[in-house]
């Protein structure tokens, strides 16, 4: 049972939640006009009386309440009345209503839960701004894909991951629901089995291209999971987005588009697009809630690697409406020989330092295959960060993870292989591209491999300030 003193606004707005829940509850109140309301609107376990008479609290059933919530006005009416309710229960869970001026100090050991009304206000201010950028925001990007009389291209970046794939999935079908076209358009590979698992199982149309030139049919053009034409992308650099939505950590200074959200703080960008949907009343089906979670899943490692709470409000809202058969299937694909062969190359040729692992894998084809084996290596006793390299055909591929909250990784990599490549990421997780036309001169494939490791290690390894010595 639960017992509420004081029934005034904030007390009323208590007492309809609970009854929504069939909660057993009875009502203290000393204002009889209020006693009639409440009893006119269903509540038929009231009390007039005084709140501080003892009396008044054994007939409320004080000694037998579950929690006691108390929410006058009266600041020193609520001190005086939990006082009385600690006479008479000292073990009963109490949340208390404070006043402006008061302090922690005043209720400290007699109550579990204070309500700071100034605090309350500023949390629904922040709530409400909020929920008005977004509409804002929505407003826009309706606008701008509205103008669309060609159609939308949603560029995805290199060799898309779950979540830019859930992300360009979902923002197909906000443009869908505009009367609008659009393609979804990557470079590079998929080449991870859980991805291709994904794109095959669910249908998903997805166009490779390799130029801007192909994307000259398209009225908008939507960069999805990237933010800088050119980088981790096949964007022409000088080419302007009408659209970017992406969480990764950024230069903002460098990033120009009529439409831009990049949210860093949060864990997936599949979050966003959650929002999206919501926001603008579009039905989340099975095929988009499993296609939305697993991009949040794989983004944050299970919901163990940089998860929020807007990422697991976002969770919360897919997971019933997820087709939890196809994502086993998606999640449990065979395992490629070319997979395997890179993670015994992985573990073959680790190199550590203290709590460092390094791997040159030696030439690739597929660059998916190194994160796999950089989360593979991640779970060995000691380690706290892994890096795995390979040569593709004309760039040299880096994967890193990492589980040390001391270590900014994405920031590592930037700084390390920034000023030769492209590279960047977050705290746990990020990756770099150094082009092979520094090392365009040398063909012993031996040499050259000697050269990436060299190139790679050192540059690490000065960054986060460990001595370059083999173990």
């Amino acid at each position: 049972m639960y017992l509420i003193l004081g029934c005034g606004t904030a007390g009323y707005f208590v007492a309809t939640r609970l009854k929504e829940t069939k909660k057993e509850l009875v009502i203290v109140e000393n204002d009889k006009s209020r006693i009639e309301i409440l009893k006119e609107q269903g509540f038929d376990n009231t009390i007039q009386g005084d709140m501080t008479a003892v009396s008044v609290l054994k007939r409320a059933g004080i000694e037998k309440a579950d929690a006691v919530i108390i929410l006058t006005t009266d600041p020193a009416l609520n001190k005086r009345t939990l006082k009385a309710v600690r006479k008479l229960n000292a073990t009963v869970p109490v949340i208390v209503r404070a006043g402006k001026e008061s302090t922690d100090k005043e209720f400290k050991g007699e109550a579990e839960i204070v309500i700071y009304p100034t605090s309350v206000v500023a949390e629904a201010a922040i709530k409400g701004l909020e929920k008005i950028e977004l509409k804002r925001k929505m407003a826009h990007l309706k606008e701008i894909i509205s103008d669309a009389s060609k159609g939308v291209a949603i560029v995805t970046q290199d060799n898309p991951d779950p979540d830019a794939i859930a992300c360009a999935l979902s923002l197909k079908r906000i443009v869908a629901s505009l009367g609008k076209n659009a393609d979804i358009i990557y470079s590079g590979e998929i080449g991870h089995e859980e991805n291709k698992a994904l794109i095959n199982l669910l249908g998903i149309e997805m166009t490779a291209f390799s130029h801007s030139d192909d994307l000259k049919n398209y009225s908008k053009i939507a960069l999805i999971e990237s933010a800088i034409p050119g980088q981790n992308n096949h964007l022409d650099p000088k080419t302007v987005p009408d659209i970017i939505i992406d969480h990764h950590q950024v230069d903002m200074k460098k990033v120009r588009g009529d439409y831009v959200d990049i949210r860093p703080e949060l864990g997936a960008a599949s979050t966003m697009m959650t929002e999206y949907l919501t926001q603008l009343g579009i039905e989340i089906d099975d095929e988009l809630a499993t296609v939305l979670l697993y991009g949040i899943k794989t983004d944050t490692q299970d919901f163990t690697r940089g998860a929020t709470l807007p990422d697991m409000n976002a969770v919360a809202l897919l997971y019933p409406k997820a087709n939890h058969d196809l994502l086993r299937k998606i999640e449990s694909p065979l395992m490629s020989a070319e997979t395997l062969d890179v993670l015994g190359e992985a573990i073959h040729n680790r190199k550590i330092r203290g709590s460092y692992l390094l791997s040159n894998v030696g030439f690739i084809r597929d660059r998916d295959t190194l994160p796999q084996a950089a989360d593979y290596l991640l779970n060995l006793e000691g380690i706290s960060t892994v890096l795995v390299y390979g040569i593709g055909k004309d760039v040299v591929h880096i994967s890193a993870r990492n589980r040390d909250i001391r270590l900014n990784l994405g920031k590592v990599m930037e700084m390390a292989y920034g000023d030769i490549g492209q590279a960047g990421g977050h705290a746990t997780a990020a990756a770099a591209k150094i082009p092979l036309g520094l090392f365009g001169s040398v063909k012993n494939k031996e040499a050259l491999l000697r050269l990436a490791e060299e190139a790679v290690a050192d540059r690490f390894f000065e960054i986060v300030g460990v001595e370059e010595k083999e173990e």
